[in-house]
């Protein structure tokens, strides 16, 4: 009784080798063609939004101090470690708000760029 032939197992010489991926979106940026110009109006205009939030969430509650301080009179009264609140609020308080501002503007920075590079070298 013979045995029944072993089962050899056949593949192409290409399934070793890594894909290659097309980047459609990068060369239709380089070109400077109509769907490049999409990409990279997507790009700013995601940049743009991140400033204006970051800008209206700092630069906000800093303008608004002014007028805290000429309606409610009583506040120029308070003070905070020997110092008056107005004084305490600019000189102390605002810098810890401006390092987290300028942490979570460069995390989403990053982050708008990573996801734009995804976007474009997208298969």
């Amino acid at each position: 009784m013979t045995s029944p032939p072993q089962r050899v197992r056949v593949t192409s010489p290409r399934t070793s080798a890594r894909a290659s991926r097309p980047t459609v979106g990068t060369q239709e940026i380089d070109a400077q063609t109509r769907v490049g110009e999409v990409y990279m109006h997507s790009l700013l205009r995601t940049q743009l939004r991140l400033g204006l939030t970051v800008l209206a969430v700092v630069i906000g509650p800093l303008a608004a101090l002014p007028i805290l301080f000429v309606v409610s009179p009583d506040v120029r009264a308070v003070s905070v470690m020997g110092l008056p609140l107005a004084w305490f609020l600019l000189a102390v308080a605002v810098y810890p708000v401006l390092l987290v501002a300028g942490w979570w503007y460069a995390r989403r920075a990053e982050q708008a760029e990573a996801d734009f590079v995804e976007l474009v070298d997208r298969p």
